[in-house]
């Protein structure tokens, strides 16, 4: 028996409130400085503007940034990404145009009143699911994806099958989850990510770049050390407290589960090098690990940062009457688990930062 649930696309808080994405995503904005340089060596090694399916060099430059959300982020990455073109070919005449896309119900309104007044590029909103086609045939030269490809399109539904091996009981993640949920998680994350790739393949043009920037795994490393999962293993906890003391019923616990798996490096490769269409060449591969001043937040800013990415899913499933006691619960265990220093062993954090080229 598989219990029906309502599945709703993740999207970040909108607006530039206390728990908005705008005022707290300073997590995503170090992984961007972090692949900054990158970003610019693969754009000076490998973008060649005569190759970019055209007998000359493009007039317009197309960039797609998928899984903007609101700000700011997007806005520097795309800079950053202008300005790498720019210096690699400062003779050349280019405009620039820029693709921002995320889910439909992401807060496209806060995402363009905020457009710096001093950009280079002709902006323009994408709403849509990366999993599917977003733009015409052989139309973007460069594509940029950061913090967005460890979000599943769906929660494996086998995790709320009753008769399914996978079934996870009593829990919403796979932190603590038997080899079958773990290896379901796996399995919609290598569908979901075949799917991504078919789609840019269609869309990217041939000698186009692709850079994506995915939290994952360390490779040798256990899910549950790594420091990425067990922040959402507390909020499994927390939710499973709040079931026990009888805010939140069985079935709600059982009917949800959190869409995201963070990848290894050698996953990730697999998943690129076995896809059929051949479409791609890594042209660049390597985990970047955090610093370690990136973990040193007090339990609020953790707090702000987990619920600006979590509460809509939350609130959508369970209801808005849990999310304030809930996220008081989450900074309690925080700083348990993180703050306290004999408390911990998980294992730092790490990008996977991946440069694709559209094989000609």
């Amino acid at each position: 028996m598989v219990r029906e649930t309502k599945t709703t696309p993740a999207t970040m808080n909108g607006g530039d409130g206390e728990y908005s994405y705008n005022r707290n995503s300073s997590t995503q904005r170090v992984a961007i400085d972090l692949v900054k340089e990158l970003i610019t060596e693969g754009i000076a090694t490998n973008l060649d503007l005569l190759q970019l399916g055209s007998p000359s060099s493009p007039e317009i430059f197309r960039i797609a940034d998928l899984g903007c959300s609101v700000g700011p982020n997007t806005f520097i990455s795309v800079q950053e990404i202008i300005d790498s073109v720019k210096l690699k070919y400062p003779q050349e005449d280019i405009e620039f145009q820029v693709f921002f896309s995320d889910q439909f119900s992401n807060d496209f309104n806060t995402l363009f009143k905020n457009l710096p007044s001093d950009k280079q590029y002709f902006a323009v909103g994408v709403p849509g699911s990366f999993y599917d086609r977003l733009f015409p045939k052989s139309s973007l030269h460069f594509i940029h994806c950061s913090y967005s490809l460890h979000w599943l399109s769906n929660a494996p539904k086998e995790l709320a099958n009753h008769e399914s091996p996978a079934y996870n009981r009593g829990r919403v993640y796979y932190a603590t989850a038997p080899t079958e949920v773990v290896q379901a998680y796996s399995t919609q994350y290598a569908k979901d990510f075949t799917s991504f790739l078919n789609a840019r393949a269609q869309e990217l043009v041939h000698g186009g770049l692709m850079a994506l920037v995915i939290p994952g795994v360390p490779d040798g490393i256990p899910h549950s050390q790594c420091n990425f999962v067990a922040l959402h293993a507390l909020l499994e906890a927390c939710l499973i407290d709040m079931h026990h003391q009888g805010s939140i019923s069985e079935a709600k616990i059982d009917s949800f589960n959190l869409p995201i798996h963070n990848p290894t490096e050698a996953e990730l490769k697999g998943l690129i090098e076995n896809n059929n269409n051949d479409c791609f060449s890594i042209e660049k591969m390597e985990s970047v690990i955090y610093n370690e001043e990136v973990l040193d937040v007090t339990e609020q800013m953790a707090t702000s940062h987990v619920r600006a990415v979590w509460e809509g899913v939350i609130s959508d499933h369970f209801g808005n009457d849990i999310v304030d006691e809930l996220f008081d619960r989450y900074a309690k265990k925080f700083t348990e688990a993180f703050l306290i220093p004999e408390s911990t062993s998980y294992k730092r954090m790490v990008l996977i930062f991946v440069l694709l080229k559209r094989n000609l």
